[in-house]
């Protein structure tokens, strides 16, 4: 009995004793393990954090650039440090003193642009739309294709607005030009108008109060049915509606059902009075062509630039609503029913605006080949409406 305990005793001290030195073990090993620890989420936070500078300098540059186009780029701005760098401007004007030398500049404080390309002969046109449009504190960009600065200095508001220069030059080209993604960044949104456009029944702040509200990125005014010239019916004001998205036509060559998927029925506004969130339009600006100035072919792409579903991003606003005068200014006699012909050396007269449609054309097949080269080219691209349509079409068939 005696020798069972002792062997019992003995037992207990040897477990006793192993345990003490797992316990040692242990207490010995978690210094080691605290330094690894702290090692390895230095690592993770360095990692984290070139990551998130990388991203922050790729951004500065073309969304689409290649590696080796970031690396060149980034080269190049390595004798600055990284505070001190502003990759983004705007369009506001800035006084050549203050009144109080040591304040700070201030901030933009207008927050949404209107361009719009003019000419001279529209100018009470233009002085309608601009006094609508300062008055909601939007910043104001003409683009002077006929060269007549001069001409706009007796208006009140003349020396607010910002003015470039360029003869004969279209909207596209002034856009493509001068409201660079980067340079509009600060603004929400961007309105792109013609000049010939009647703003009687048009609030800007209201309409844009409808856009937020039904979150539309691309959207226009709808045009008054007693306007001179109506290219697509989805831009017709429909009187009982606060806005809309598609229109219904089973008249003439497009037929616009309930099934259609795209433009002109739905998910599409035309080129004359575009107006863009900032999203949309760095979008779009990479869509004009350079080289294509009349932008022909355009607003059929629009769509794409609407960040996500165009038969929900992009709408007619009803209720605030302009009338389209039709006036071909551009290389015309600023006149709606005035034709301009020219002659040249020594040849028979030829009429300028029959000239600007027939490059206009030429320009529109030019895209549509660009276009379709370009999706058969990038074979990463995928046409996300035809996720959207097959995704319609198989609800559809669930409800049946």
């Amino acid at each position: 009995m005696k020798t069972f305990q002792s062997w019992n005793a003995l037992v207990k001290k040897r477990n006793a004793l192993a345990e003490g030195g797992n316990c040692g073990f242990k207490m010995r090993q978690l210094p080691f393990m605290g330094v690894i620890c702290t090692v390895m989420l230095f690592i993770v936070y360095r990692t984290t954090d070139y990551q998130y500078h990388k991203t922050e300098m790729e951004t500065r540059f073309h969304p689409f650039a290649t590696v080796k186009d970031y690396h060149l780029h980034l080269g190049k701005l390595r004798g600055l440090p990284r505070g001190i760098m502003q990759a983004r401007s705007d369009l506001e004007l800035r006084p050549l003193w203050s009144s109080n030398s040591q304040s700070k500049a201030s901030a933009t404080t207008n927050k949404n642009l209107l361009a719009m390309p003019v000419g001279i002969k529209q100018k009470d046109y233009v002085d309608d739309v601009v006094k609508k449009f300062l008055a909601a504190n939007f910043t104001i960009i003409l683009f002077h294709y006929d060269g007549n600065v001069d001409g706009w200095w007796d208006l009140g508001w003349g020396e607010k607005a910002i003015h470039i220069v360029a003869h004969n030059q279209t909207k596209w080209w002034f856009a493509k030009r001068f409201l660079h993604p980067d340079i509009v960044s600060v603004y929400d949104y961007i309105f792109l108008w013609d000049e010939d456009l009647g703003v009687e029944h048009f609030d800007p702040t209201r309409y844009l109060e409808i856009v937020k509200s039904e979150g539309l990125e691309i959207s226009q005014p709808a045009l008054d049915p007693n306007s001179t010239e109506i290219h697509h019916r989805i831009t017709i004001r429909a009187r009982t509606k606060k806005f809309h998205r598609r229109v219904y036509d089973l008249r003439g060559k497009t037929k616009c059902s309930n099934s259609s998927e795209g433009p002109p029925c739905t998910g599409f506004v035309e080129g004359m009075a575009p107006v863009f969130s900032r999203s949309a339009w760095y979008c779009a600006w990479h869509l004009i062509q350079n080289d294509l100035v009349h932008g022909w072919g355009v607003d059929m792409k629009l769509g794409y630039c609407a960040q996500g579903d165009r038969s929900k991003k992009v709408g007619v606003v009803d209720s605030e609503y302009i009338v389209h005068k039709g006036i071909q200014s551009l290389g015309g006699s600023g006149h709606p029913t005035m034709r301009t012909t020219m002659k040249r050396h020594g040849a028979s007269s030829f009429d300028l605006r029959t000239e600007i449609r027939r490059q206009s054309t030429w320009e529109l097949k030019v895209f549509k080949e660009r276009w379709n080269q370009s999706v058969e080219e990038d074979k990463n691209w995928v046409d996300p409406f035809l996720r959207y349509q097959r995704r319609s079409k198989k609800h559809k068939r669930q409800d049946n």
